[in-house]
């Protein structure tokens, strides 16, 4: 992890908070996630796919594919349930019982494990934040792999 080159995130003043039962929320994942139908995240580009999938809310989550690179930790829960990277269903059983308001039409992958960000940090991640800010998402949930 010495290697690693980490960089440090300027990060513009936070958004207000806004109150749950009344959010609209998006799930993001780093797990590298993508439907049958969709191209799998490319692992033979150096420095990470930057690139992002959307993932539609009717989606049966078990039945999304997983594209993550990097073998440095245990994949056997993901491959089990992949709640634990992209709780979709979690989500829909709060939406459900009130706890937030409604969930966006569609949510994101990303790959994890990227160790030349500049691209995600310059154009995807702020071209996918655009999109969500379009779709009237007030809340996003983050799931970093």
């Amino acid at each position: 992890m010495k290697a690693y080159p980490y960089r440090r995130a300027r990060l513009p003043q936070p958004a207000p908070i806004h109150p749950l039962r009344e959010s609209k929320v998006a799930v993001v994942t780093t797990a590298g996630l993508h439907m049958p139908d969709q191209p799998p995240f490319d692992s033979s580009i150096k420095g990470g796919d930057c690139s992002y999938r959307w993932i539609p809310d009717d989606v049966a989550v078990q039945e999304l594919l997983s594209a993550h690179r990097s073998k440095s930790f245990d994949q056997e829960g993901i491959a089990r349930d992949r709640n634990l990277c992209f709780p979709l269903d979690r989500f829909r059983e709060m939406v459900s019982e009130g706890i937030i308001g409604s969930l966006n039409r569609r949510h994101l992958s990303f790959m994890g494990s990227i160790t030349a960000p500049g691209r995600l940090q310059t154009k995807t991640a702020p071209e996918a934040a655009q999109e969500l800010k379009q779709d009237g998402v007030n809340m996003a949930f983050l799931v970093p792999i």
